[in-house]
């Protein structure tokens, strides 16, 4: 494949920075916009009722499609796979692709980091088969323990013990360790935290509180819904003493608490009260194809075309580090009340 004339990294591999000085490291795969929740932060069921029209199969990616274009990624700079949606586990023969991305090896050698989002309510048939296929591990999004609560972000009657028992498949197929995704939103959830952080201790999976965050146009988003990551920290210390822990690595969008009577860690994704932009590595990839480099959005950029229409793999490369070394995106940091008005697309049509 031929080099781009950018910055190398420290083991010689194409290392396009963008115009902040960001590496791609992680991308983001939606193999399907379709879901089986309807999360009042993500799909409302006003909006995304049973007439809504979502992608055609012609139009979705392959998974030869998402294989290729992972392989040029990765050649990019990429380290980090994850797949999502939607929710990925409603797309037929997952696992397939799982295989396929499992094969990839980085410019210089070993696998690439390969996990998956989902919302647990397909976990117990398929946590094992996703193992077996090459998947390391798994988030699961997980917004209460109570019921009520739970329907009442989720938008639909689905039962928490579900979810509860394909968290444990996951972790009986050993795909640990677990990370459990907590959007909290005040006047719904926010009585569930210490719940949760009594769960996630006992049960040893790790939870990440997520604050509400203004995701597409569809989901209502007001700021004052929002419950900041300080408040979320001093809700679980005057519990159980805690500290903050050291990133595991440059670009990790939580920030890491442990407990000092070792019970564990807790994260917070705090994209409102304190962005991360400036550390952000994540590219998206939607399922029909498009490439996003911010979760905020206004527009991507096609793949698909190029993909379909005979690219060779070197022209893929250049295009896609192409857009990446104009990137300056930064939303998080901009946001106020005029940017919360844009127009956006909607997280489950890129991917999260």
């Amino acid at each position: 494949m031929a080099r781009m004339d950018t910055p190398m990294s420290l083991d010689d591999r194409p290392d396009p920075l963008d115009r902040l000085g960001r590496a791609m490291r992680d991308l983001r795969i939606s193999v399907t916009d379709r879901c089986n929740f309807r999360c009042t932060y993500c799909m409302p069921k006003e909006v995304f009722g049973r007439d809504y029209a979502f992608l055609p199969r012609d139009q979705v990616l392959t998974f030869e499609e998402i294989a290729r274009l992972a392989r040029v990624f990765v050649s990019l700079g990429v380290e980090k796979l994850r797949i999502t949606g939607g929710e990925p586990l409603v797309r037929r023969d997952l696992p397939d692709l799982i295989e396929m991305l499992a094969a990839i090896e980085r410019p210089g050698g070993g696998p690439v980091d390969l996990t998956l989002t989902t919302n647990g309510s397909a976990l117990r048939a398929l946590a094992r088969p996703l193992m077996s296929a090459g998947l390391q591990r798994v988030t699961v999004s997980l917004d209460a323990l109570d019921d009520d609560i739970f329907g009442a972000m989720n938008g639909i009657e689905f039962p928490v013990a579900r979810v509860l028992d394909g968290i444990d498949a996951a972790i009986e197929a050993g795909l640990a360790p677990v990370k459990i995704n907590m959007v909290v939103r005040r006047g719904v959830n926010e009585s569930s935290v210490l719940p949760m952080a009594t769960w996630a201790r006992e049960t040893g999976v790790i939870l990440r509180f997520i604050e509400y965050m203004d995701v597409g146009h569809s989901n209502g988003w007001r700021l004052d819904e929002v419950v900041p990551a300080e408040e979320l920290i001093a809700m679980v210390a005057a519990t159980w003493p805690i500290e903050p822990a050291e990133p595991a690595y440059r670009g990790e969008v939580a920030g890491r608490w442990r407990y000092l009577d070792d019970g564990g860690e807790f994260g917070v994704i705090s994209s409102v009260t304190q962005p991360f932009c400036r550390d952000c590595t994540r590219a998206r990839i939607s399922a029909e194809g498009r490439l996003y480099t911010c979760l905020f959005a206004v527009d991507g950029s096609d793949l698909r075309a190029p993909l379909r229409g005979g690219a060779t793999d070197d022209e893929l490369s250049a295009l896609i580090g192409g857009i990446w070394l104009r990137r300056g995106d930064r939303y998080s940091e901009l946001r106020s009340a005029a940017t919360s008005s844009l127009p956006k697309i909607e997280m489950f049509a890129m991917g999260g």
